[in-house]
């Protein structure tokens, strides 16, 4: 999810309580960035700290990730969407961390760090408000058939759509109520909607955090939130309890009419259900920020319909949320080459941290 529940938080230590991690460099580190590029904010950092800094050729994948890992003495990667595989960290034996550019580690093989002692960091809140705002976008065009009427225009023909759903009074359910779920809620909230979510990590017995919105009402399962749902906006991040957490079964629970929202991962919702759903018109429309398949293949189902926005996985990609997620990745990794790591509630396996 976009967030950490308060169990997770109370699991791991304190930073007080670490030790300095005995795999600090002595030399300048070598970070390798799974992308042709890394934002100045970023950049500057490992720059200052006399980093050899690596980037992935433009349109490489997992195969280029697993070869300069295999050729270079890399002490550090910065993970953006490239597969980060076993076989690529099995690879590399100077690799001592890595920090994903974002939250979501389901590109990183993470188990295999693990097992190799390699803490995985990731940079929570970096692009929470991007990321959020485009769920709102989303579902503003969603809701008014914005993008199908910027068509029309386009084409020459003066298609006025006059039944779009009026969000106020209608009920937002947020599967995932981390940073980005909380933000799109006090918008919600503030349209007028109802707001009721739902999370996997949440634990009823802790105090409502300092994130915690009033107004919004916490349900026990997925399967009590969907019928409520006018809206449903996905905030979950892609694991085994999540895969196709939206199955055919599930989208059926939703009110007809509804709209779907997915600026999470495209893996969570099983899309061929969600197809059928959309032209069957159970769905009203979906907003996508995020598919099963990136880049969306040419001639996609989804790309064929007329009631479904699309953007491509751009959520968490403006200057503010790319500088955001560089500097604090960048931090990241330096503070552990550094001997002095970063907040433990940044680190996805904080069991190798003990």
């Amino acid at each position: 999810m976009d967030g950490m529940g308060c169990a997770h938080k109370n699991a791991v230590h304190r930073q007080s309580e670490l030790p300095v991690p005995m795999t600090a460099t002595t030399h300048p580190p070598t970070v390798f960035v799974t992308a042709p590029r890394l934002a100045p904010a970023g950049l500057q950092r490992l720059q200052a700290a006399h980093c050899r800094v690596l980037y992935l050729q433009e349109g490489g994948g997992e195969a280029e990730v697993a070869a300069v890992l295999a050729r270079e003495s890399v002490d550090a990667v910065i993970s953006r969407t490239a597969t980060l595989s076993a076989a690529a960290i099995a690879a590399c034996p100077t690799l001592k961390v890595i920090s994903k550019h974002g939250v979501g580690v389901s590109n990183i093989d993470v188990a295999a760090a693990s097992q190799r002692g390699i803490p995985v960091y990731v940079t929570p809140g970096a692009n929470a408000q991007s990321v959020a705002e485009m769920t709102l976008g989303l579902m503003f065009a969603a809701a008014r058939r914005i993008a199908w009427m910027d068509a029309e225009l386009r084409a020459g023909r003066w298609s006025r759509a006059q039944d779009g759903l009026e969000l106020s009074g209608r009920t937002l359910g947020l599967l995932g109520f981390g940073q980005v779920g909380q933000r799109v809620a006090r918008v919600a909230l503030a349209l007028g909607m109802q707001v009721v979510a739902f999370d996997p990590a949440f634990d009823p017995a802790c105090a409502p955090g300092p994130g915690a919105v009033a107004g919004v009402r916490m349900l026990g399962s997925v399967d009590e939130l969907l019928p409520l749902s006018d809206v449903l906006s996905l905030h979950l991040p892609l694991n085994a309890r999540t895969r196709h957490l939206l199955d055919a079964g599930r989208i059926a629970q939703l009110p007809r009419g509804a709209l779907l929202v997915n600026t999470a991962r495209g893996e969570v919702v099983d899309e061929a259900a969600l197809i059928d759903a959309l032209r069957s018109g159970h769905l009203a429309a979906a907003g996508l920020d995020t598919m099963a398949e990136e880049p969306l293949p040419a001639g996609h189902a989804l790309a064929a319909l007329d009631n479904v926005v699309l953007t491509p996985h751009v959520g968490g990609s403006t200057p503010a949320a790319l500088a955001a997620m560089a500097g604090m990745a960048a931090a990241n990794v330096l503070g552990w080459l550094q001997g002095s790591p970063a907040d433990p509630s940044h680190c996805v396996n904080p069991e190798v941290l003990r």
